[in-house]
C-alpha cells in the first residue's frame, strides 16, 4: 500500500487529500503552510510521495521537507501531463486547472471535456477529444461576488451561502441569495450551452467547494465529483513520481 500525500492551496483554503494507491482516505484543511504542519503530516501519514499545486505564494520551505522525506512534484507547465497545451503562454495556466483538466483526461479519455471548478472563481476548462487543453474562461467565484456586493455598496449585509432560498426573493438575504446563485447557475448553463453549439458531443465536469449550491439548480446533465482535483493530482503524481 503506498500512501501519497496530494496538496492543494488555493486562494481560500489550503487543503491535503490523502491516498493509500489510488483510493482517497482523508482530506484535510490544513491551518497554515508552516514548515512543522507539513512535517507532522509526514509523520503521521509516511508517504511515499507527494504533489503540490499551488497558486499562492507559500512557504518555499515546505517544498524542501517534501523533497527530503518523499517523492515529491511541485506541479507546473512543465510537468509530464496527459495532455498538451497548445495555447499562447502555457506557463500562465494555473496548477489547479491543470489537475481538473487531468482528472477529465483520466476518467474521460479521448473525449470532449468541459471541466467546470466552483472556487475563489469559477473556471471553464476545455479539453478536446484529441487531449489538447484549447484553455477557457474565468469569472468570480460564489463568495467573490457576495463579498463585492457587500464591500461596494452602502447598506448590503454579507451574507452566508445557501442552496435553499426561492426565486422570488422576500428580504434582503434572499434576494442577494436568488440574485448570486440563479445568476451564476444561469451562467454556468449558458456557457455549456454555448459549447454545445460547437461540439455535439462532450461531457461536463463539475468540481469544487462550492459544487452544492449549484446542483440542484442546473439543467445540464453533468457529472459532479467534489474530489476531482485531487484525483487529477494523484494522476499526475503517479505519472511524474
Amino acid at each position: 500500500m503506498q500512501t501519497t500525500l496530494c496538496f492543494d492551496f488555493g486562494n481560500t483554503r489550503l487543503k491535503c487529500a490523502v491516498f493509500e494507491d489510488a483510493d482517497l482516505k482523508e482530506l484535510l484543511v490544513l491551518e497554515n503552510d508552516a514548515v512543522e504542519t507539513v512535517e507532522q503530516l509526514i509523520g503521521k501519514f509516511k508517504p511515499e510521495q507527494a504533489i503540490l499545486a499551488s497558486v499562492i505564494d507559500h512557504n518555499p520551505e515546505i517544498e524542501k521537507v517534501l523533497g527530503a522525506a518523499t517523492k515529491f512534484h511541485k506541479l507546473n507547465h512543465e510537468s509530464k501531463l496527459p495532455f498538451a497545451t497548445p495555447v499562447g503562454k502555457p506557463e500562465t495556466i494555473g496548477a489547479d486547472r491543470l489537475a481538473l483538466v487531468a482528472a477529465g483526461v483520466h476518467l474521460f479519455p479521448r473525449k470532449h471535456n468541459l471541466v467546470i471548478g466552483l472556487g475563489s472563481c469559477i473556471t471553464y476548462n476545455f479539453v478536446n477529444k484529441f487531449d489538447e487543453f484549447l484553455g477557457g474562461s474565468i469569472s468570480p467565484g460564489l463568495e467573490m461576488r457576495l463579498k463585492a456586493m457587500n464591500q461596494f455598496t452602502a447598506k448590503l449585509p454579507l451574507v452566508k451561502p445557501d442552496w435553499n432560498f426561492p426565486l422570488v426573493g422576500y428580504d434582503t438575504r434572499t434576494n442577494l441569495l436568488s440574485g448570486v446563485i440563479m445568476g451564476m447557475s444561469k451562467e454556468i448553463d449558458g456557457i455549456i450551452e454555448e459549447y454545445a453549439f460547437r461540439y455535439r458531443n462532450f461531457n461536463v465536469l463539475l468540481t469544487g467547494g462550492d459544487m452544492g449550491f449549484f446542483v440542484p439548480h442546473l439543467k445540464k446533465k453533468i457529472f459532479a465529483d467534489p474530489h476531482l482535483i485531487y484525483k487529477g493530482l494523484y494522476a499526475i503524481s503517479r505519472t511524474n513520481n
